[in-house]
């Protein structure tokens, strides 16, 4: 695995982890965490893709955006690096705020995206669940950082992912204030921006997510994939936010057979 930069518009450094060859799988992590949060697909998909795991900004190595940046700033800058990289159409694969990410640029640029893959992504919040989000976005915008109550809700307690979490929370604690909490405002935020512009995504979609996460729902994913022309839904029983460490062998099957359903063909400009 080879740690790479880039320098996009503006001189601001896009950070990314790259292994293998064939065609480009492109993954954006959550808010919080940094490309390193893949390494089970990285290592699993290098053997028969190009697989580039990049820092969202303000995360790991990239350049954090302004304060203030909404969603729309977030798929902008990724389709900064997209074009940078000069990989397109690329399978693109996000995960929570990466999800919002991923479909975002899907809709926005359609001919850089081969397939999309949005796990435990967010769709139309419900009243309880966006005034809870808001408000742990207003706290880290005020300097306040919980990061136990994320590993509360995103694994069960007892032993068995302790290794995981232990990781997790390093990302947590080392992730630029600033850039943390602008990207959950935009996350906050964001979970309606393209909501009604699911039916323009053409290409091949698969929306997994736990059947145990309480804030990317099944129905969520359920209904993502209903209103994408080609859309499958995936729920892992007793599975909550971090699927793709928790559950790695079943996401990465999913995966695997989203990478081989037959995509459109775009033409690059």
């Amino acid at each position: 695995m080879m740690s790479k930069i880039r320098l996009l518009s503006n001189k601001r450094v896009a950070h990314y982890l790259e292994q293998g060859a064939g065609e480009p799988l492109v993954l954006i992590h959550g808010v919080g965490m940094q490309a390193e949060a893949w390494y089970p697909q990285m290592a699993f998909f290098a053997a028969t893709h190009q697989v580039i795991s990049v820092d969202m900004p303000g995360h790991g190595q990239s350049t954090p955006l302004m304060s203030g940046a909404t969603l729309a700033d977030y798929v902008d800058w990724m389709i900064d690096f997209l074009e940078n990289m000069a990989l397109s159409p690329v399978n693109l694969c996000g995960h929570s705020m990466g999800a919002l990410i991923a479909a975002g640029v899907t809709i926005e640029r359609p001919d850089l995206v081969r397939r999309l893959a949005v796990v435990n992504g967010v769709h139309r919040r419900d009243q309880a669940a966006r005034q809870a989000v808001i408000a742990r976005a207003q706290s880290l915008t005020e300097g306040y950082v919980d990061v136990q109550t994320p590993l509360t809700r995103w694994f069960e307690t007892g032993p068995a992912h302790a290794p995981i979490v232990s990781k997790v929370k390093g990302w947590l604690e080392q992730v630029d204030l600033q850039g943390y909490a602008t990207a959950y405002s935009a996350f906050a935020y964001g979970d309606v921006l393209y909501a009604d512009r699911w039916s323009e995504v053409q290409c091949p979609v698969l929306a997994l997510t736990g059947a145990d996460d309480p804030n990317s729902t099944a129905q969520m994913s359920r209904t993502m994939a209903s209103l994408s022309a080609k859309g499958t839904a995936v729920v892992l029983e007793c599975e909550r936010h971090m699927v793709n460490l928790t559950a790695p062998d079943q996401v990465n099957q999913a995966l695997t057979r989203w990478l081989a359903v037959q995509s459109c063909n775009y033409a690059v400009a």
